[in-house]
């Protein structure tokens, strides 16, 4: 059944005409009065609705009733992304949304290969967001991962508030001194925050600053992954080790 979020809020047994994006998604999908949809608004569950009228650029949506399922992990996990280049950062936060990735954290970085600030940054974030929600459209997903605006690494580490008890910081490292067998065998209740540095890494004093936030360096193996793969090679060993599937 294809699934659509739409800015909410919703509710069971009203009829609403849809938002242009999705208005987009019907046509494209050949969709005819009478078919069933899928609704969302990010405030959890969603709603099985129909279409009752299609026109050229418009089209109007009946909700039939809300389902409380959810497909979230046990676990919340930021992952806090130094920003590749080209088009790796949008397939990265899709295939991150598709593993349970609770918010998203753009860094900026002293060996990063993309600079974003003002305007631009503003662009792409939207751009991300977007990806967000059209990736939970896709993977079954109700609630709708946050993109955070792109911060410089110094400025983003200032921010972030003293570590409560029990949460992991866990800073993607070859010189690491966490094992990832050590990590604890049941999901955490406190969050969990990944960062992951861009593609030529973290400079020595970022890797002394991040530490001195509380992060510990947690390894993977003898390899080096690209910036592109780390991330999504934690979330799914994360998925796997604390029931995230």
């Amino acid at each position: 059944m294809p699934r659509f979020h739409v800015d909410g809020p919703l509710c069971a047994g009203q009829t609403f005409a849809l938002p242009d994006d999705v208005v987009r998604h019907v046509h494209v999908l050949r969709l005819q009065t009478g078919d069933a949809i899928t609704l969302f608004d990010g405030r959890g569950g969603e709603y099985r609705g129909e279409l009752v009228e299609i026109a050229k650029r418009a089209a109007t949506a009946r909700i039939d009733e809300h389902s409380d399922r959810e497909a979230e992990p046990p676990y919340r996990v930021t992952l806090a992304q130094g920003v590749a280049g080209s088009d790796k950062m949008d397939w990265l936060i899709e295939k991150a949304v598709e593993l349970g990735v609770s918010s998203i954290a753009p860094i900026t970085a002293e060996r990063g290969v993309v600079r974003l600030a003002g305007e631009r940054a503003l662009r792409r974030q939207a751009h991300w967001q977007a990806l967000t929600r059209a990736a939970c459209e896709q993977c079954g997903r109700n609630r709708v991962p946050e993109v955070a605006p792109p911060r410089d690494l110094g400025a983003w580490l200032a921010d972030l508030p003293a570590a409560i008890n029990g949460e992991l910081r866990l800073l993607l490292s070859p010189r690491a001194e966490v094992s990832f067998a050590s990590l604890p065998v049941d999901p955490p209740a406190s969050p969990v925050t990944l960062l992951i540095g861009p593609e030529a890494g973290f400079s020595p004093a970022e890797e002394t600053a991040i530490v001195d936030a509380g992060f510990s360096t947690l390894g993977l193996g003898p390899r080096v992954l690209r910036t592109e793969t780390a991330g999504i090679a934690v979330l799914a060993a994360l998925a796997a080790r604390w029931g995230g599937w």
